[in-house]
């Protein structure tokens, strides 16, 4: 009979119950508290505010309770609209940005969670350093041999800029490679899914020349083809846009030239 032995730290325990905000539209949140430095166990704390007292967004309630209620909460922000993909999180089970998510949206309870499957540096804080890691490993930059035009900028046609798009609207968040079930088994080989989008959006760029360098980087039976169309990553993408597709197409790129 196989055992198996829980990782120290995974059970979470019930939290802390703050007092309730009072007041007409009372909504109930449920975060997780996780605190490294105290040696502790996670642990969900309940909280209750007044939706007339507070901005719509889940980022919104997150801000209240930290400024109002409880200012040891620790979570990332900036833009608040869906650009900078800081407060990217896992809200009523579905990963996507705290800045775009409408309370409204989530019956009942919110509960609020870092994104699954990376390490947790604080709360509601999630350790990016691996995925950046793998963003620099793709070298995401114009690579060209051709000598840049004396004063001018290098020209794309219209045809090929419309390649771009659906690509270059990418923000890192991480949304879709913590929701994709292979990146979690195999993350330290399988780049995930918004990586090997921005590795496709320099293979679709007209004015790149290093595809075949790039193709041979990304042809490996662990950073490319560990992708199995799973369609997580489209399913929560918060930009609306489609990594499996991206993967798809690089897949193509290589079959091509193959033959």
């Amino acid at each position: 009979m196989a055992e198996f032995t829980l990782p120290k730290n995974s059970k979470i325990t019930k939290g802390r119950r703050h007092p309730s905000e009072k007041g007409a539209r009372p909504r109930s949140f449920k975060v997780y508290r996780y605190d490294p430095d105290t040696g502790a166990n996670p642990r969900y704390d309940s909280y209750t505010i007044d939706l007339d007292k507070c901005g719509p967004m889940v980022l919104d309630a997150i801000i209240k309770i930290k400024n109002e209620i409880d200012p040891t909460l620790t979570f990332r922000r900036s833009c608040r609209e869906g650009i900078c993909g800081s407060c990217a999180m896992n809200i009523d089970g579905r990963n996507t940005l705290a800045c775009t998510m409408a309370i409204e949206d989530v019956k009942g309870e919110v509960r609020i969670t870092p994104l699954p499957h990376m390490e947790v540096v604080k709360d509601l804080v999630p350790d990016m350093t691996h995925f950046y890691a793998q963003y620099a490993s793709i070298q995401p930059w114009l690579k060209s041999a051709t000598p840049e035009p004396s004063g001018k900028e290098r020209f794309q046609s219209p045809d090929d800029r419309a390649k771009l798009d659906g690509l270059y609207e990418c923000i890192l968040c991480a949304c879709c490679s913590t929701s994709c079930p292979s990146y979690w088994w195999n993350s330290d080989k399988f780049l995930g899914p918004a990586i090997l989008l921005q590795a496709y959006r320099w293979l679709a760029d007209s004015r790149d020349e290093a595809t075949g360098e790039r193709l041979d980087q990304l042809e490996d039976p662990f950073r490319l083809y560990r992708c199995h169309t799973i369609m997580n990553c489209a399913n929560v993408c918060p930009k609306g846009l489609n990594p499996a597709k991206a993967i798809a197409e690089t897949k193509k790129l290589i079959a091509e030239r193959a033959a």
